[in-house]
């Protein structure tokens, strides 16, 4: 959800946007912060993450499924496909034949050399393995071992810097009145040849109060800085020899007011977070969007946090310091994206969501808004575009390169 590599791409820069299988391409202008809709592609089934080829290819990878978040269940499609994207017609082209996955998958990631795509699941927990032939066609599912340790929940998987395996990253789940908690934990996989082999896991208290949802990596891959989405919490950990810290070595919350006392409804929590291109910022995403009905048959949004937390980093700690929460001017930004010069970040929320208005009660619409970055790291506000879902979830956004 959000810059899928950590390299820098060549070539001219666009915006993704996916809304349930629709797939719309925006230039963007850097110096206005502007996005401008060209056309819309299709997905096989519902967009859940794209992952861009080897650059210079012009390939992407889309997982994509016909279930949506806490609707898993046997059955359904759940596909992982190559495109190719055609720049003078502004599309996404099919790429070869999909491969069918066996359940709904929410993340994917690429090894550095293009020939393997790996793939994570909530529920049930797994990660696969595909091979990717050389033309860029999707080849066939590499066979894991059963002992492999994913977890609970995996919500994401990254290659790690020195592509010889890479970090799954697991939520858990928590306690409810029928359930006992689910400990999270990053799982760090060797991997050879496209078969996956345990090397670590890390879980800080056993995993549980500890809920990892997206990782980004400083470019010197020296550090991993975690968004724990149910503690609305950033983690550091320090990265040597492709083993994780056993604990993190700083953790700060992401809230300007995390004593505040919210309503009941409001589910508070984090999502995707980045490391700026220069590397001297992170940024992690708060999300609310809990509803309640105060009266009537409308749900109502409640309150709650919505902004992008701003963390300048120390050069020579990386300790984390909160410098800003910017308002994203929506609701539940469940992905953002920077551009690889640093200059301009966009926001994507998730869906239309009634709001309070004065005495009134109005639908406020999914939108994609941008920001101009400063020297500091700082975010300004600068555009918001409204997005019709019609019922469903703008669930994916990011920035890639074409040529």
């Amino acid at each position: 959800m959000a810059n899928t590599s950590n390299r820098t791409p060549s070539g001219k820069i666009i915006v993704l946007s996916a809304i349930g299988a629709k797939i719309t391409w925006h230039d963007m202008d850097v110096e206005t912060c502007t996005l401008t809709p060209r056309q819309v592609s299709h997905a096989p089934q519902n967009v859940q993450y794209l992952w861009p080829g080897p650059a210079g290819s012009n390939l992407f990878y889309i997982a994509s499924t016909s279930q949506g978040p806490k609707k898993e269940a046997p059955g359904g499609e759940h596909w992982l496909s190559a495109f190719r994207a055609d720049a003078a017609s502004a599309t996404l082209v099919p790429h070869g034949e999909p491969a069918p996955l066996p359940h709904r998958p929410v993340h994917l990631t690429l090894d550095a050399t293009g020939r393997f795509a790996l793939v994570a699941y909530p529920r049930p927990a797994l990660a696969t393995v595909h091979r990717i032939n050389s033309d860029g066609t999707m080849g066939a599912e590499v066979k894991q071992s059963a002992t492999l340790d994913v977890g609970s929940f995996p919500h994401q998987v990254r290659m790690l810097p020195s592509n010889r395996g890479a970090i799954l990253v697991t939520r858990g789940n928590d306690a409810t009145r029928d359930t006992q908690e689910d400990p999270g934990a990053l799982k760090v996989l060797d991997l050879n040849d496209g078969v996956l082999s345990n090397r670590q896991s890390a879980a800080p208290g056993g995993g549980y109060g500890f809920g990892p949802r997206h990782i980004d990596i400083d470019a010197a891959g020296r550090r991993v800085y975690a968004s724990l989405e149910r503690q609305n919490q950033l983690a550091v950990f320090d990265l040597r020899d492709d083993r994780l810290s056993a604990d993190p070595v700083y953790v700060r919350t992401t809230l300007k007011n995390p004593d505040a006392k919210l309503p009941e409804s409001t589910h508070q929590l984090t999502s995707t977070v980045h490391v700026h291109p220069a590397g001297h910022v992170v940024y992690v995403a708060n999300r609310a969007s809990g509803r309640a009905q105060p009266g009537g048959d409308r749900a109502v949004f409640e309150g709650g946090d919505n902004s992008i937390a701003v963390f300048a980093l120390n050069p020579q700690t990386g300790e984390p310091v909160l410098i800003q929460n910017e308002d994203t001017h929506g609701i539940h930004p469940r992905t953002f994206a920077i551009d690889p010069t640093g200059r301009m970040m966009v926001a994507a929320h998730i869906q239309a969501v009634d709001v309070r208005d004065g005495s009134a009660i109005r639908s406020q619409p999914a939108s994609m808004t941008t920001f101009r970055i400063g020297a500091d790291g700082r975010l300004l506000f600068v555009n918001k575009y409204d997005v019709e879902t019609a019922g469903q979830s703008q669930f994916w956004m990011g920035m890639i390169a074409v040529s």
